[in-house]
């Protein structure tokens, strides 16, 4: 298949992306905090800011329906259309894994300082970096994609040539879920569910330096550990002796046992993808009232799934192997249950499939050489929701540089990598219209 893009229409959408479009759409991203369920008032800044960039183009805020965990959440979609030709969908989100506030951040990243804003740095002997929160987790490729997007959209309406292009910022873009109800479908989801299926995806998100193809699944498990609850002042006399926390390390044990287990059992199985599992958060008693020894302990994991796997045998191996390790310990008569919630299984787009030649011919032309190799990629995005409703999908993103030491919220980019990026992502805009004219 011929998807070499006219010399012209290319030209015209490389000069359209410069550093000062990308930094202003980067601004444009980080005015206020995006938190996850909390998106719609920055689709409606960005959406405003866009259209009075690229009136041409159309701009629509679309919000999902009001839910406990998404009180405000809303998509901002891009399109632009002329005549017929299939439709490439260009994704990144609008939320941030952390929120920006120290109510809920500070318990992960131990700061109660304010999130740091948006700063660029130019150095007389370095290449301009620009640095803030969020940028790692999506806000820095979302500013390229925005870009490149406007810009593949513009040259082709300026040369009157066949094309439909979208941009999706969704909603409930990162990773999340309730405790004790599971994780809820997000913005992706919920445009999928009300506009035609496009005939490929690019998902855009910082990642390894190469074009992944495949991506890993997800789900979240509890383990919950249950007792007497017990009063402090007589410790001893609890089931078991010292209540529940003071065994925390044996339950810490059994999980790390668990991992190097589960993790041996899929080395090399997932090509592209790899398995990984992590302690994220532990809960119990009440922080007002520690002279009662709680009564239950719950483990909160984040577990990578790589095709193949199963949740429910996941959970139920888990329980085994800690119903093993605790038993003849002090845990052994308490009661332990595993519940699983599966976000999305590991999903893979046919290397053969156009939107993955567009993308690594776009690589090589932005970089001068082939992209790397990938294996044991343990990264989950909404490139795999995507993949499940039967759209081949590409993701690759921006490289970012190692965290500011000083603050590890301050994610760091050069911001040549930014634009050859909204380049790259014009470049496979561009390619995905000669199927239409081919």
């Amino acid at each position: 298949m011929d998807d070499e893009v006219p010399a012209a229409l290319r030209r015209a959408a490389e000069q359209a992306i410069d550093e000062a479009g990308v930094l202003d759409a980067l601004a444009a991203l980080g005015a206020e905090p995006s938190p996850y369920g909390r998106e719609r008032a920055t689709a409606r800044r960005l959406a405003d800011w866009a259209a009075a960039r690229w009136p041409e183009l159309s701009w629509r805020v679309d919000p999902l329906a009001a839910t406990a965990a998404l009180p405000d959440s809303a998509n901002l979609v891009g399109s632009s259309a002329l005549g017929t030709a299939p439709e490439l969908l260009v994704y990144s989100h609008l939320d941030t894994s952390l929120t920006g506030g120290a109510d809920f951040d500070a318990p992960i990243t131990g700061r109660d300082a304010p999130a740091p804003e948006l700063r660029r740095s130019d150095a007389a002997d370095a290449e301009p970096v620009v640095s803030g929160f969020g940028l790692g987790v999506a806000r820095a490729a979302t500013a390229a994609a925005l870009v490149g997007f406007a810009a593949a959209a513009g040259a082709c309406r300026a040369a009157g040539l066949p094309h439909r292009l979208t941009l999706l910022l969704a909603a409930a873009g990162t990773h999340r879920t309730d405790p004790d109800a599971g994780p809820t479908p997000g913005g992706v989801a919920h445009h999928l569910d009300r506009h035609p299926l496009p005939a490929a995806a690019v998902v855009a998100k910082s990642g390894p330096p190469g074009v992944l193809t495949a991506e890993p699944g997800a789900m979240f498990l509890r383990v919950r550990l249950t007792s007497r609850f017990h009063p402090a002042l007589f410790r001893d006399a609890a089931v078991p002796p010292g209540g529940l926390l003071a065994h925390l390390g044996r339950v810490v044990a059994a999980l790390e046992t668990f991992r190097a287990a589960h993790l041996a059992s899929r080395a090399g199985r997932g090509g592209q993808v790899g398995a990984e599992v992590g302690v994220g958060a532990v809960r119990a008693g009440q922080p007002g009232k520690p002279d009662l020894l709680p009564g239950r302990l719950d483990f909160h994991l984040y577990l990578v799934t790589v095709p193949g796997d199963e949740p429910a045998e996941i959970a139920d191996a888990l329980a085994a192997t800690l119903t093993e390790k605790l038993r003849g310990t002090p845990l052994g008569d308490c009661g332990v249950s595993v519940t699983g919630w599966p976000v999305h299984p590991a999903a893979a787009t046919d290397p053969d499939a156009p939107v993955c030649h567009w993308a690594d011919a776009a690589w090589r032309a932005a970089h001068g050489r082939a992209p790397q190799p990938i294996r044991g990629w343990t990264g989950s995005t909404d490139g795999v929701v995507l993949r499940g409703r039967g759209v081949p999908t590409v993701r690759l993103g921006p490289p970012s540089l190692p965290a500011d030491p000083d603050d590890p919220r301050r994610d760091r980019f050069a911001v040549a990598e930014l634009v050859r990026f909204a380049r790259i992502y014009a470049d496979i805009a561009l390619r995905s219209r000669q199927i239409s004219t081919a």
